[in-house]
């Protein structure tokens, strides 16, 4: 597959009606800086909001507190510091708290880190280490000079599908009145919680709070584009595989992909977004504008071989047509116009990609190449 360098070259007839960001709501053109960040990027968070992830009823809580309730010293033998913070909130409904494991190298400036959406089993963020996976190798970014942060889904908002009832939805929404239609879903739940794991990383003077990325994969991978998108402190946005709904072009596909999200996982989204299931072309906008939403900042988009459901030509196809909106801020958005070949990772831009050999997974190799990026744009040398 071929793209050219001009927006819109690659099969017209497919994508004739693919929505520019850049194209503000009265049919003019987004020309400068501030007419993006001013204007037309506020409009396309509302969009998002309107018609696929939901609103937020707050921030952060004026309830919001920290604290440290286990910490060592000699973690990894000896080569890290391990802190286990509890996040606390409280709303009508009641309390609730954020469980995050975190492991710091020990050196003498603040260390930039990587923070993990977990979405599955909690053994895959054993703060132990007793049961090690790859889904999040904590000791091999220790060893490269970056924290390793998680913190489990459940503790925000439990995944399924109880009418709102439980998690954070349940804490601070008032049960009296009826939801309005673009009440929060559970997946902006989960990126909400990400930003109140920022305000503690904030606050924390052994972490650079410049140098974060959220990583998520699959319907984690959404989530951590959602909160990149509005959550301008988070300064990489790593999506790993999160495909339809997700990072991948939804006119790539024929829009079963957002009927089944739907049918399956009906608390993810707003209800405003089952109107699109089938039918990807009456969308207002696609999932590169929810890349853009992160420009100028670094974005970086992994697929895998072997991922058929999760579509990588779609995910790739929306870093290449989110570009143009770096390209604004006179910087280089994904720096190919093909789609490279499995396993050769393209870092050169502030969108990365890679298509890695394999199945559905986040693994080792794939921390390996977002860590190569790191390394690149925030000059991380100790390894």
């Amino acid at each position: 597959m071929t793209i050219s360098s001009s927006l819109g070259t690659i099969g017209l007839s497919q994508f004739a009606d693919l929505p520019n960001p850049l194209d503000d709501r009265n049919g003019g053109k987004i020309e400068t800086i501030e007419e993006w960040e001013n204007e037309r990027r506020p409009e396309i968070l509302e969009l998002f909001r309107r018609e696929m992830f939901g609103r937020a009823p707050v921030g952060r809580p004026e309830s919001l507190a920290f604290e440290v309730v286990k910490e060592d010293s000699r973690a990894m033998d000896g080569t890290a510091i391990f802190r286990e913070v509890e996040i606390r909130f409280s709303g009508p409904g009641g309390e609730g708290t954020i469980r995050l494991y975190l492991f710091l190298p020990k050196r003498q400036e603040p260390a930039p880190l990587f923070l993990l959406i977990c979405h599955r089993d909690p053994e895959n963020i054993d703060p132990t280490r007793t049961v090690r996976e790859d889904f999040w190798p904590a000791e091999a970014l220790v060893a490269r000079g970056y924290g390793a942060a998680a913190f489990h889904v459940s503790d925000v908002d439990p995944d399924e599908d109880d009418g709102f009832r439980n998690g954070v939805h349940g804490i601070l929404e008032t049960g009296d009145e009826p939801r309005p239609p673009d009440a929060w879903g559970t997946l902006a739940a989960w990126a909400w919680g990400a930003s109140r794991v920022m305000d503690y990383l904030e606050t924390a003077p052994d972490i650079d709070a410049e140098r974060v990325a959220v990583v998520g994969h699959s319907r984690g991978g959404k989530t951590a584009l959602w909160a990149g998108a509005r959550d301008e402190r988070f300064a990489l946005v790593v999506s790993n595989n999160s495909g339809a709904n997700g990072a991948a072009l939804a006119r790539n596909a024929d829009g079963a992909k957002i009927a089944f999200a739907n049918k399956r996982f009906p608390h993810w989204f707003v209800k405003a977004y089952e109107k699109y299931g089938n039918a990807p072309n009456q969308l207002p906008f696609d999932q590169h504008w929810l890349i853009a939403l992160s420009a100028p900042r670094h974005v970086y988009v992994a697929s895998a071989s072997k991922d058929d459901w999760a579509d990588p030509e779609g995910e790739f196809l929306s870093c290449y047509y989110a570009s143009p909106v770096w390209e604004l801020y006179q910087l280089p958005g994904l720096a190919v116009e093909t789609q490279p070949s499995v396993n050769v990772p393209v870092h050169a831009g502030r969108i990365a990609y890679h298509l890695r050999e394999g199945k559905h997974d986040l693994s080792l190799q794939d921390w390996n190449w977002f860590m190569d990026y790191a390394d690149k744009i925030w000059g991380v040398a100790n390894r």
